[in-house]
């Protein structure tokens, strides 16, 4: 059996991202690919998003962050470090 590659990545998504789903769009899209981690809105203006699972997963999600929610607008995706504990399995809103 192929051994599958996990990662775990986090970003702040900069844009037009409060008050309009962003949050839960996140958590259902990142549920439906099997992704773990959690979603937070940041005091900025920003959404925060950490992310772990397998590698293609996580990709798909961060494809899947560029783009949005219908309301919203990403002007930006901006990689940080990944922090926080993270529970395989759970998606979280923070």
């Amino acid at each position: 059996m192929e051994e599958v590659e996990e990662v775990r990545r986090a970003y702040r998504v900069i844009g037009r991202v409060q008050g309009v789903g962003f949050r839960w769009w996140t958590r259902r899209t990142a549920t439906a690919l099997g992704v773990y981690g959690w979603v937070r809105n940041e005091v900025d203006g920003s959404v925060v998003v950490h992310a772990g699972g397998p590698a293609d997963a996580v990709g798909r999600l961060e494809e899947a962050l560029l783009g949005g929610p219908p309301a919203s607008r990403v002007d930006r995706l901006e990689p940080i470090s990944p922090a926080g504990a993270f529970r395989s399995g759970e998606f979280r809103i923070e």
